[in-house]
């Protein structure tokens, strides 16, 4: 039996970083991380979130100093690094809003999400994204890693929220 997905009532925005908002290759060199690709469309979609009320959140197992500059770039103050139970973070993010699982929607691309994905209550993947993942994922997006798949999911969860005159003196 499918589940009924409601995404007008998603509060919060929970999303991997590696293989979801970049391209999943990791460029080491002998000083560690030398840098990642994000895209711009990525970023505006959060703040999108923000502006509409949604909490976005990145929840990733990896340290990253770049991951950091990213999230002070565009204003997320909720980016938890070295996560290794994603589910449990999740869960406590959830307590410290007060949400329930039905409002919560989590985008991922591979099995270390897996616990994530089964918390949440609407899940998203990038089009690429492990095959082993699928069967747990809610809707497969079209765009693939690293191409804006978080922009996709939140144009979906605000579809019937946009106001585009706002954005018209920008």
């Amino acid at each position: 039996m499918k589940k009924t997905i409601n995404l007008q009532q998603i509060k919060l925005f929970a999303m991997d970083v590696d293989g979801t908002l970049t391209d999943g290759h990791i460029y080491m060199g002998n000083d560690g991380e030398l840098f990642k690709s994000f895209h711009v469309h990525d970023g505006l979609g959060i703040k999108l979130l923000k502006h509409y009320g949604i909490v976005p959140a990145i929840i990733t197992g990896r340290m990253s100093k770049i991951v950091e500059n990213r999230c002070r770039e565009i204003g997320l103050t909720e980016f938890h690094q070295g996560v290794k139970n994603k589910a449990a973070k999740l869960a406590e993010l959830m307590e410290q809003y007060g949400l329930t699982a039905e409002q919560v929607a989590y985008i991922g691309d591979d099995m270390n999400d897996l616990s994530a994905v089964k918390a949440a209550g609407v899940t998203f993947a990038p089009a690429d994204c492990a095959e082993s993942l699928k069967p747990y994922i809610d809707i497969i997006l079209t765009k693939p890693s690293g191409q804006a798949p978080v922009r996709e999911a939140v144009d979906l969860i605000l579809k019937d929220r946009y106001d585009f005159r706002e954005f018209l003196d920008l």
